[in-house]
């Protein structure tokens, strides 16, 4: 069996390692589907958590339940011993172990060699742990003040032991996400919401959604494996790449990101395909005649939205959909003031934690500090666009059209520090192209200040930003 594996990751060019993740990746498929032939609400928490737990061990060794034991318990325990304190325990204490777990491993760079480990999804079930705990806290307070989310979102019994383990490791969103809410977890095994029979009558039908998620899978890992062999990241260190021209550099900068993301893509079609036809990824019907089934709560990436993307304040819209939401729910929401409005501190006090949480390497800090920059310029663009009056049609498809180029340089300059870690070669890549894509943002924020819009056209401005 192990040659089999060998001969079998050697035709696709990945590592045992990684060819084992895929295998049982792509198993969550029919594991999802079988889900919901598991008769009664308990039996279904058992079968969720003991399908992770499976997969987990099959992916990354036994090691790998003992890692999620700790926020597991972490998250519970809180919760059970000290609710008014539990949403900020869990966070710190989850957070400070999923960092000890990065430096520990050393994960980016076992992944850029073709390793695997289980931090992946050690990040997600932080993610999952915390929002527990918060909803519980939030639990405590009055509705009244409180934004639709914490409403929607707040628990006010505590889940037992089985239904919080079983919504920590369900196994079609363990391994790579996308995230989501125990209310909807719970809402989802005990047919209740939007999952009602009684509602709506029997649950919309899956397949034509995963069969759409399928071939986005498959088109996704085509696009990959075709552009990496082209676009290899060891380019950067490459003598050849520092003989070549400014425009050259700065194209490959770019067609490194736009390869990198398709990996990305891949992984996450295939988490659509198992949420979608589990029955979880549905959220509601359209308010078309007759009514359609939605199915975005399995949506994690919009690939057409990130790759021509007007504005990069969009982007967290488009790509990660699902932790973008739980940032904003549970990091940037809390962290304004009453009667304030949110500012530069709390966008970068965002992609600060986004960035600890992907890992501890210079390359993610250096990323997350520049799309708070990226957005903020952005910002700046956006406002001088909607002070143009409609006469001036030219002059504002021009600031569109800006706008985009902008998104386009910054964003993919900024992706080489994501892709390469360290910060030699994080500086190395940035300065082969005179850091254009942090002067260029620093600039038109400053450019803000000097150059101000007039009051928008419109009575109320799309609120896009």
């Amino acid at each position: 069996m192990e040659v089999g594996m060998e001969s079998m990751a050697a035709s696709i060019g990945v590592s045992i390692a990684v060819l084992r993740f895929l295998l049982c990746f792509v198993s969550t498929i029919p594991l999802s589907f079988f889900w919901r032939f598991v008769p009664g609400r308990l039996p279904k928490h058992i079968y969720s958590a003991f399908v992770g737990a499976l997969l987990s061990y099959l992916s990354f060794g036994f090691s790998s339940n003992l890692h999620f034991f700790v926020p597991i318990f972490i998250g519970y325990a809180s919760m059970l011993l000290f609710r008014p304190r539990c949403g900020f325990l869990t966070f710190f204490l989850s957070f400070a172990y999923l960092i000890s777990c990065h430096v520990y491993y050393m994960s980016g760079d076992a992944w850029k060699e073709g390793g695997m480990d289980a931090t992946g999804a050690l990040m997600v079930l932080t993610l999952k742990v915390i929002s527990c705990a918060i909803n519980y806290n939030d639990g405590l307070l009055k509705e009244e003040g409180l934004r639709e989310a914490q409403k929607k979102n707040r628990l006010i019994r505590l889940p037992s032991l089985i239904e919080y383990i079983g919504y920590c490791l369900c196994c079609g969103t363990h391994l790579a996400g996308p995230v989501y809410e125990m209310n909807d977890y719970l809402d989802w095994t005990e047919g209740k919401g939007i999952w009602s029979t009684a509602a709506k009558g029997p649950w919309p039908s899956p397949f034509g959604a995963t069969i759409r998620a399928l071939f986005q899978t498959g088109f996704c890992m085509a696009m990959y494996l075709y552009l990496v062999p082209h676009f290899p990241l060891s380019r950067f260190t490459d003598p050849v790449y520092q003989e070549w021209g400014f425009w050259k550099r700065l194209g490959y900068q770019y067609m490194s990101g736009f390869t990198a993301r398709w990996k990305y893509y891949f992984i996450w079609s295939i988490s659509e395909a198992s949420v979608i036809i589990s029955g979880l990824g549905f959220s509601g019907w359209t308010d078309s005649s007759p009514p359609k089934p939605r199915w975005d709560r399995a949506k994690n990436i919009d690939i057409i939205g990130v790759e021509f993307a007007k504005s990069a304040v969009v982007i967290p819209t488009f790509w990660n959909i699902q932790v973008s939401t739980w940032l904003r729910h549970y990091v940037y929401e809390r962290l304004i003031q009453d009667g304030k409005k949110p500012g530069f501190f709390q966008l970068l006090a965002t992609q600060t934690i986004s960035a600890i949480w992907h890992g501890v390497y210079p390359g993610y800090i250096i990323f997350f500090v520049q799309s708070a920059l990226m957005i903020a310029g952005s910002r700046v663009i956006y406002r001088w666009q909607q002070g143009v009056p409609p006469t001036k049609a030219l002059v504002k498809n021009a600031l569109v059209f800006m706008n985009f180029a902008y998104t386009v340089l910054v964003l993919n300059y900024s992706c080489v520090g994501f892709m390469v870690l360290s910060l030699h070669e994080t500086l190395a890549s940035y300065g082969s192209v005179y850091f254009i894509g942090t002067v260029l943002p620093i600039v038109v924020i400053l450019l803000g200040f000097v150059i101000k819009p007039g009051k928008p056209v419109r009575p109320k401005a799309r609120k896009e930003q």
